[in-house]
This record gives structure tokens, sequence and C-alpha cells, in this order.
């Protein structure tokens, strides 16, 4: 069956891409009333440009059991070649921990997650599955990042003086296990994001909050590949989701826009001398 990141690498390839949408309908929003049909005609349009979907459960749980039950079924729609990045960004300890983690992989079979790592490692070890990709929650996208992820501190292996979220990367980025790791880091705070791609040169990282949270593209590529020339995924929703209110041409809106921001991520790639496209 192959890890995550081997699927990741196999699809992006295939098609061109370090884009991952996010699924994450807001019944206000969506021109239609069925959010599995709108889901449905995302993917199908969609489904040739991205290197990943990623449903954000809020959304759904928001909606109690109907929401559930159209996750259930988005999920199954969206090709067997594509990952499906369920961001969820859970975090507990011991047996709450184990539920999480037998939810998101056992019920839902989510090829990766996004992670809460706050409470250390011990919370964490339910979720690393031989195989499975988690993404740590690193330096979130919001305004309100800095009044914890900016505190300095200091360690033995950091050093004095090395903010919080940057501490956070290094130490993750020690971590030795068979799942796929990786970190969130918003676009939104590229040069953050410079700072943890030095500590962890190798990992890869999911990068959202471009578009409609004002993410800087070309920066968040510049500061975000790895050696390789790849090593990110720009994470989109609303800004594709919603490029048409139209209930008649609200997928083909979604595919120009898809399909204008993967160019866009290609040509920041390009711009950096990245041969990762071949």
């Amino acid at each position: 069956m192959g890890n995550f990141l081997d699927k990741l690498e196999k699809i992006s390839k295939k098609n061109k891409s370090l884009l991952c949408v996010g699924l994450d309908p807001t019944p206000a929003q969506v021109p239609v009333k069925d959010i599995f049909e709108f889901n449905k005609a995302i993917i199908e349009s969609t489904q040739h440009l991205v290197c990943a979907y990623k449903p954000n459960m809020g959304f759904y749980e928001a909606l109690g059991i109907d929401g559930l039950r159209a996750l259930e079924k988005t999920v199954s729609v969206i090709p067997a070649d594509i990952p499906v990045v369920g961001d969820a960004k859970r975090g507990d300890i011991g047996s709450t921990a184990e539920a999480y983690a037998s939810a998101l992989y056992d019920y839902w079979g989510f090829d990766a997650i996004t992670c809460n790592p706050f409470a250390g490692y011990d919370s964490v070890t339910p979720f690393l599955r031989d195989g499975k990709g988690v993404f740590f929650w690193c330096r979130s996208s919001n305004p309100g990042a800095r009044d914890f992820q900016d505190v300095i501190v200091s360690s033995p292996d950091s050093g004095p003086g090395v903010p919080y979220y940057e501490y956070l990367a290094r130490t993750i980025g020690s971590w030795r296990t068979e799942a796929d790791i990786g970190l969130v880091v918003g676009a939104t705070y590229p040069s953050e994001l410079k700072r943890v791609r030095d500590v962890c040169p190798n990992l890869p990282i999911l990068v959202p909050g471009v578009g409609s949270q004002g993410g800087m593209l070309e920066a968040s590529v510049a500061n975000g590949i790895d050696s390789e020339g790849a090593g990110i995924l720009i994470s989109a929703s609303r800004q594709i989701l919603y490029a048409s209110s139209n209930p008649d041409g609200y997928a083909i809106a979604a595919k120009h826009a898809a399909s204008e921001l993967r160019n866009s991520i290609n040509e920041a790639l390009l711009g950096q001398g990245s041969t990762w496209m071949g």
C-alpha cells in the first residue's frame, strides 16, 4: 500500500501540483443545498489539479449527524490515488488520544491528519502509525499566533532565546517514528516559515492561509521548499470553493481558481530554480 509520502509524491508528479484543496463547506456560502453534492462537484472538477484534499472536521461536526454523513460520502468519492488529510488538530492524552486516532484512521480512513502536539510526545504517540502522515500544528496562520508561539524559550538543544514555535519544530524534527511527520506553518508568516525550514530541512510542511487569509504565495514557496525543490503543500479552501456563487457554475469556477493557483505555485517554484516538476 505504501506510505503517505509515497502516495503524495506520486500524485504530485502526476498532476504537477503542490496544491491541497480544503473541503470546508459553510452552508451559508455553499450555492446548493446538498453539502455532499457540492463537495463531489468540487472534487470532480479539481482532481487533476491537486496533490491532496483536506476536509476540516469542524465544518462537518457543526452540522451534526448530517454533516458527518456528508463527510463519509465525500471521502468515498475522492480518487484512491489522492491522499486525504483529515484536518482535526486533535490532541489529548492516554485513552482519549487513542480513541481520536482510531476514529481518524480506522473509521475515516485518512491518509494523514493534523495534530496538536502541545501536550508532548506521549500524547501524540497513538497518532504515529506506520505509513500514516501527521502534520503537527507549529505556527498557526491567525493574528493571535504571536500571543504564545512567539514566547522566547531556551533549552540545551536549541540554545537561548528562540521562539517557542521554533523550539517546537526542532523538537518534532528530532522524533524518530514510523509515521511520516511534518509541520503546519501558516503562509501569513513567511519569515517564520523560513526559520522552521532552516531547522527542519527535510520535513514536509503544510502551508495554509494563502488567499483569503492574506498569506504571501511567492514568499511561502521561497521560504518553505526543501533542498529537492518541493516539500510543501499549499492549502487553499475558500478561494477555490467559493470562486462563484452560481449554482450552475461554481464547479467550473472552482476548477479555474484551482488551476490558476496551481500554476502560480509552479511559477513560484520555477522562480526559485526548482526542477521538481521535471
